[in-house]
């Protein structure tokens, strides 16, 4: 709720105000805004909705069976363990199983293949390139050179005492001495995510420097309005406060259709008040932590607009790291249990990430508004709305799956449904900051700083290098972002499935553009929705006891007959 009120206060400075002499073009809105404008046109709009949502449709209902039924023939009809049926074939007796320990293998997941086809052959290759390089090459390093370690699944079974776990982030697996793979390359991934996303966001140095002039010039001018209504005008205020013609922006909504200030100022005072009530009652998080997280959130909301305005990449990886590491820094002599000052860094920056991710969002939904002239006041009203069910709505499907999938609470579980990447992000980065033995391998450290200074000169390249004859070669610049994130995600299918999704879409755009705009996001969008709802499906059997492969389905072409 904090992030709808925080949301009202930069529409009419970000979309009015300063759109024009930011160039806050908000790609992803603007793009939203004409596809439903081209939906309700005459005829043609008509037959080319009817044509999205069939497609859609068909993409959907695809998505939603297959992840419904393959839970009961998983091996078969989900995962493809290549390299154990390999195994299997050689009578169990060779060293397909090596790799299999890795990970590598197909999954037909709808949700990865859809996302392929929405972000393109850059992304999904640096993704996949990012697993390679962790998960193939590195990795393997490590245990060949007794760096790191991996864990015996079936020591008592002959067949599969091959069978190693290299994903572990169990107790013993998360030491200095003794670490997993995946521990020793969590570091990496996440300090090149966090330098990235600062890099990104450092060279927007401009458009702060703009930003700062607009606030400034925006005070003079609310200072100068305020001095007239009292009788008491300013020549000097009027002067510092007014806008270039050419830089205003007209806003088509009439007094009556804005939001008012008495609509959501209360709300937020009384949502602050609320916020630091409940932390402190439920989690005993000081009053003090709990206004610089809610003072970050607002200070990481404007970041966080405007370069979604400007580039539509929402920096939420340096808003939610940043905000962890002041948090941690300013009760770093509060001598608080370990646990506890764990808890207090992950809400706090939890509450921080989340305000500047929701104010973005729902900024660029009034500008999609804004560019479709639909009233501020009723749009903020359905936002409102929207968010009082998500309220109980996202709380609920946690329960839901928490209770279907108990390993998601368990940071020591060897497998599990969902990997949850940001989920060890986000501990890394707590855990770095309030335990008083830095748990880092010292290896692991060293590489983290070499791979993140990399990943920070190869932003700046990417930015300065390819102009002129060199603008060509910026696509094939590799996303050092989603580099870092398969550092993180032990499951290289992911990127495998999004470049499934992304190589035939990459011609089919080529080939035929007109079709794909047409068909190409309505069936990523199905294959999405479809997986999602599915899953939710696949939590309601889980808990009424019908789901599979236990107690009904096989897990036949599953390594040690377990998927």
């Amino acid at each position: 709720m904090r992030s709808l009120q925080i949301s009202n206060c930069p529409r009419k400075f970000f979309i009015i105000y300063v759109a024009r002499e930011l160039k806050l073009i908000f790609p992803t809105p603007a793009a939203t805004a004409m596809t439903i404008r081209a939906m309700h046109m005459a005829a043609t709009g008509e037959a080319i909705a009817k044509m999205k949502m069939k497609a859609l449709s068909y993409a959907f209902s695809a998505a939603f069976l297959l992840r419904v039924v393959s839970q009961y023939a998983i091996g078969i009809l989900w995962d493809w363990h290549i390299f154990t049926w390999f195994f299997i074939w050689g009578n169990y007796n060779n060293q397909a199983l090596a790799v299999e320990n890795w990970g590598w293998m197909i999954e037909w997941t709808p949700a990865f293949i859809g996302a392929g086809m929405l972000v393109g052959l850059n992304t999904a290759i640096s993704f996949y390139g990012g697993s390679i390089l962790a998960w193939g090459i590195i990795g393997p390093a490590l245990v060949h050179n007794k760096v790191a370690f991996g864990m015996q699944l079936y020591e008592d079974d002959p067949k599969w005492s091959g069978l190693v776990s290299f994903a572990s982030l169990g107790a013993a697996a998360s030491t200095k001495d003794t670490p997993s793979p995946r521990f020793w390359l969590l570091w990496p991934g996440v300090l090149l995510m966090i330098v990235v996303s600062f890099v990104e966001l450092g060279l927007q140095y401009k458009v702060f420097f703009h930003v700062s002039k607009a606030i400034y010039r925006g005070s003079c001018s609310g200072i100068a309005a305020a001095m007239r209504k009292m009788g008491k005008p300013s020549e000097a205020m009027e002067r510092k406060g007014a806008q270039k013609q050419a830089d205003y922006v007209q806003d088509f909504a009439e007094d009556k259709e804005l939001v008012k200030w008495w609509m959501w100022a209360p709300a937020i005072v009384f949502v602050v008040i609320m916020t630091c009530v409940v932390m402190g009652l439920q989690f005993d998080m000081p009053v003090g932590m709990s206004l610089l997280s809610i003072f970050l959130a607002f200070f990481f909301s404007l970041l966080a607009v405007q370069c979604a305005g400007v580039t539509d990449i929402t920096p939420l990886t340096a808003a939610s790291k940043a905000s962890q590491i002041v948090l941690g820094g300013a009760t770093k002599g509060e001598h608080w249990q370990v646990e506890h000052a764990q808890r207090l860094n992950l809400l706090g920056g939890s509450l921080a990430s989340i305000g500047a991710n929701q104010a973005s969002d729902l900024v660029g939904d009034f500008r999609v508004g804004f560019l479709l002239k639909t009233s501020p006041k009723q749009q903020w009203l359905a936002q409102g709305l929207g968010t009082i069910v998500a309220c109980f709505l996202a709380p609920a499907l946690f329960m839901l799956f928490a209770k279907a999938y108990p390993c998601i609470l368990d940071p020591s579980a060897e497998t599990c449904p969902f990997s949850a990447p940001s989920v060890a992000a986000w501990r890394a980065v707590a855990v770095a900051m309030t335990d008083p033995e830095f748990p880092v391998p010292t290896s692991s450290g060293i590489f983290s700083i070499i791979f993140a200074i990399f990943g920070g000169v190869m932003i700046v390249i990417r930015h300065y290098a390819y102009r002129g004859k060199w603008e060509k070669y910026r696509v094939y610049h590799p996303n050092m972002m989603c580099v870092g994130l398969a550092f993180v995600l032990p499951q290289t299918y992911y990127g495998l499935a999004m470049i499934i999704g992304a190589l035939p879409c990459y011609y089919w755009a080529k080939k035929n553009p007109k079709s794909f705009d047409i068909y190409g996001y309505a069936i990523a969008a199905g294959l999405i929705a479809g997986e999602g709802i599915g899953g939710v499906v696949n939590a309601i059997f889980q808990v009424a006891g019908i789901a599979g492969p236990d107690p009904y389905g096989t897990n036949v072409a599953c390594p040690a007959n377990a998927c």
